[in-house]
């Protein structure tokens, strides 16, 4: 078990603007025990958001598993699904190529309003990366960003000079100026079923996760420190009821 840090505010900060939110308190946080189903999940957020822009709900993460599936962004090139029977492949609307979700993957769906934080969507995702880098600090992982590429990368050495594994992926859209879909984070999922995509278009790079780089830790312990990582840079949370829905 690895103890929650306590954490001062990250230069990537990424607060709301002093007296700008209709809907006082903090961010909501869920998390859901079960796998939840694509299409169900898309709808609930395209909900929260609606709700969020109209000041009808607080800005909301939801931390969940998928059953194992492909996503395809708005960017993404029909060649590089290479195995298009492997698992179902959904449309989303968010930015970027094909991704995989599945068990042993966290993702974390965050739903925030920027137009009362900040409407600059290059810091927005810089701070999302910045979030992942902390919360992998935890466990002594050095995660980093890289300008010509969105997500959160490893350096494998051992693997042969400038080897580089992808360790957290990145896809987000924004209606209204409200934020859905978000971050994935490899934990411990089955890496081989990657293979059934160009993991968001780049060839020159494999994937990795927590075990695979030998440190086998529980989705609930980094649930613990996606929390307190998030609440450095973008505010204090408050638990809400979980969804299961499939």
């Amino acid at each position: 078990m690895v103890n929650a840090p306590r954490l001062t505010v990250s230069p990537h900060a990424f607060p709301k603007r002093a007296g700008s939110d209709p809907v006082a308190g903090p961010v909501g946080w869920r998390v859901s025990d079960g796998p939840v189903g694509y299409d169900a999940a898309v709808a609930w957020m395209e909900a929260r958001a609606d709700a969020i822009a109209r000041g009808a709900a607080p800005e909301c993460v939801w931390l969940l598993e998928h059953p194992p599936l492909y996503t395809a962004g708005t960017s993404a090139r029909p060649g590089d699904l290479v195995a298009p029977g492997r698992f179902p492949v959904h449309a989303t609307g968010r930015g970027g190529q094909y991704t995989y979700h599945g068990p042993g993957q966290r993702v974390a769906y965050v739903m925030l309003d920027l137009d009362r934080r900040s409407r600059d969507l290059r810091a927005y995702v810089a701070s999302l990366e910045a979030w992942l880098i902390a919360t992998l600090d935890a466990f002594n992982v050095r995660a980093e960003r890289r300008e010509d590429r969105v997500g959160v990368w490893v350096r494998r050495p051992e693997k042969g000079p400038g080897v580089e594994d992808k360790i957290a992926a990145i896809g987000i859209r924004v209606r209204r100026w409200v934020s859905f879909h978000g971050i994935s984070l490899n934990v411990e999922p089955d890496l081989s079923h990657f293979d059934g995509i160009v993991p968001c278009g780049v060839r020159e790079h494999g994937v990795t996760s927590l075990v695979d780089l030998g440190l086998p830790v529980s989705l609930a312990e980094v649930d613990m420190h996606l929390r307190a990582a998030f609440e450095a840079i973008f505010g204090a949370t408050a638990m809400e009821g979980a969804e299961t829905s499939d």
